[in-house]
């Protein structure tokens, strides 16, 4: 019985082991379009899922930096911010979404944003 609990559980480490392997971390950094601190809770919000290991928007320089694990893509990170109204570098919010924005997250019209 002994033998059989040691036999699983370094099974199971193995398993693990293989797993945590497959995964890498990517670092990388994207525009986002934005103005203020709503749009940068928004956006840091619209990417905190469980591959994400860290994610943080510059207002100024309007950069996403974020570190993912490599089971997910940055096109998927990249639609889930223009979701929640915030135009990318690839993909551009729904209009009826950003119209949806507070005004002062508002920044298509403003050329200081682009």
């Amino acid at each position: 019985m002994k033998k059989i609990f040691l036999l699983s559980l370094i099974i199971l480490i193995a398993a693990v082991t293989l797993i945590a392997q497959d995964s890498k971390v990517i670092e990388t950094e994207f525009k986002v379009f934005g103005n203020c601190g709503m749009c940068k809770t928004r956006i840091e919000k619209a990417v905190k899922i469980k591959e994400v290991k860290y994610a943080k928007w510059n207002k100024d320089t309007k950069m996403l930096k974020i570190a993912f694990e490599s089971t997910i893509d940055v096109d998927s990170l990249q639609k889930r911010v223009a979701e929640v109204g915030h135009d990318t570098e690839k993909f551009k919010a729904n209009d009826e979404v950003y119209a949806a924005l507070p005004k002062c997250c508002l920044y298509r019209d403003n050329p200081k944003t682009h």
